[in-house]
């Protein structure tokens, strides 16, 4: 049976995390664990993750490192180095998961492949209403259906709220012609073996955007990696905030570095040898 670690990236916002957190206590697949990536979060990061561990009902693993500047990748990267288990699923810490997101994944997961899923994005009435208590009740369950009244509104800030409904059945599912098979960093799960053959993410992206999904959707597509859409069954729901500000140095450095050598594993990664020789 596959074994999955749950990798959840994490930047001081405690509030989301413990949402998060609690939509992982009612997951209806339990057998797995959580590793909490933090890139530099304070004392209370810590303090809070102590107290949570008293309650929960999975090994939750801590990595932090010192805060001086955005490094998501290489904590992501200690995360790939620090897990035991053979199947990560990716999740940023302001992602709420519907109850069946990890069965979605664990279900769906093939050698070889690639899980991809997509968000609901909230907007801010919806995003204040989650909180610890709302997130353990059976009314999460049908939180979809509140974003899609909302996104029928005009000039609303909650989108792709269809993203939410759940379709199991694969004929329906082929008939509505459900795809898209890029990765989008805070909802995807891949094998350990497929990340260490790439040597994981490039920590040379020192900022939002690119380096998390697209950089390392493209090497993985040269190792002959396969992409499957989990899309309308692991759903997520994405909590507002102002948009995050994209580096403009991280496009240059993939589309005229990355794509230009053609190469799939990243010195900068996982392991930092001297020299990778290809072959």
């Amino acid at each position: 049976m596959k074994t999955i670690s749950i990798v959840i990236s994490v930047y001081r916002k405690v509030r989301e995390l413990e949402i998060l957190l609690s939509a992982l206590t009612r997951q209806t697949y339990k057998d797995f664990n959580v590793i909490i990536a933090d890139d530099g979060s304070d004392d209370f990061m810590l303090d809070f993750i102590k107290k949570f561990r008293e309650k929960s009902n999975f090994e939750i693993i801590y990595l932090t490192q010192e805060d001086i500047g955005f490094r998501k990748n290489k904590i992501l990267n200690e995360a790939i180095r620090t897990t035991k288990r053979e199947f990560l699923v990716f999740l940023d810490c302001d992602c709420i998961p519907h109850k069946d997101f990890v069965k979605a994944h664990f279900e769906n997961s093939e050698k070889g492949t690639v899980l991809v899923g997509r968000r609901v994005h909230l907007n801010e009435d919806l995003s204040i209403l989650l909180n610890r208590e709302f997130i353990q009740t059976d009314a999460f369950d049908r939180f979809y259906l509140r974003a899609l009244r909302k996104s029928l509104k005009f000039n609303n800030q909650t989108s792709t709220a269809e993203e939410g409904i759940i379709i199991k059945n694969k004929l329906l599912r082929k008939f509505l012609g459900i795809r898209n098979n890029h990765i989008v960093g805070c909802n995807f799960s891949v094998s350990k073996e497929l990340l260490l053959k790439i040597n994981g993410f490039d920590e040379n992206y020192v900022g939002a955007g690119v380096g998390e999904d697209t950089d390392l959707e493209y090497r993985l597509s040269l190792i002959n990696a396969k992409f499957k859409s989990v899309r309308n069954l692991a759903v997520v729901f994405h909590m507002y905030h102002s948009k995050t500000q994209e580096n403009n140095t991280n496009y240059d450095y993939f589309h005229f570095n990355v794509k230009t050598k053609n190469v799939f594993y990243c010195e900068n990664g996982i392991f930092k040898p001297e020299k990778h020789i290809q072959g």
